[in-house]
């Protein structure tokens, strides 16, 4: 899958700041949700992860926290969620973010898009 991630802490003006990747999809066990990531927004986290956060060596860090999808797959213990359900999340600061073609998220922190009158 297509992402943008970082691999070192650089000023935003370096052309490896952030980078245009391909991972391997993720697999949803356990209560994550695997969600077709539609749109992101990009906030302050973003901007203070990417400062303060370097990944592990030779590891990407892919960022992103706030996210709208739809679920493609879910783990064996998820109830709350199937797939083709709408989702929107703010994701986990501890986890790869939602700026990928697609995110693990816990099934816990995603509301529907059809419990929101809303949308």
């Amino acid at each position: 899958m297509k992402a943008i991630a970082y691999q070192q802490n650089l000023p935003i003006q370096d052309p490896l700041s952030l980078q245009d990747i391909q991972l391997d999809i993720p697999v949803a066990t356990g209560h994550d949700i695997l969600v077709e990531v539609k749109a992101i927004s990009v906030n302050p986290a973003d901007f203070k992860v990417r400062q303060m956060m370097p990944p592990p060596e030779r590891e990407w860090k892919v960022l992103g926290f706030d996210a709208t999808g739809i679920v493609k797959s879910v783990g064996d213990n998820v109830s709350l969620f199937k797939p083709g359900d709408k989702v929107w999340y703010a994701g986990d600061i501890s986890r790869a973010g939602s700026n990928a073609e697609y995110q693990l998220v816990d099934e816990r922190i995603v509301e529907s898009h059809a419990q929101n009158t809303v949308f």
